[in-house]
């Protein structure tokens, strides 16, 4: 399956391309996301977008996360199958990874 040698290797905050599904499920689309976990075949994530207005939070070092325009983290978690993942584009910076760690607290009141 196509991108699977690229999952096994996804970890803890590399941002991915994958088909993500919008929110009424009608349709998907290959988008940036974030990866926080992984459960044997599952990928669990957060997406990002470049729609600042939906977004929780900017990210600040985007161009460091391999992303191509300013985006942030949309306050939704997913899980995918890793055979989902198109490519592994880049990598969270510190600061980045701070404000997700902090922001998913809050979310999942941890």
């Amino acid at each position: 399956m196509p991108g699977t040698t690229f999952s096994m290797n996804c970890s803890r905050n590399d941002v991915v391309l994958l088909p993500i599904p919008f929110t009424d499920l009608t349709s998907r689309k290959v988008r940036p996301a974030v990866i926080l976990g992984r459960n044997g075949d599952d990928l669990f994530l957060v997406p990002l977008s470049s729609v600042l207005a939906n977004t929780d939070f900017p990210l600040q070092e985007w161009r460091a996360a391999g992303i191509n325009v300013p985006s942030g983290i949309k306050a939704q978690l997913a899980t995918v199958e890793a055979g989902l993942v198109v490519k592994i584009v880049g990598r969270l910076a510190a600061t980045d990874v701070q404000s997700l760690d902090e922001r998913l607290r809050t979310w999942l009141n941890l």
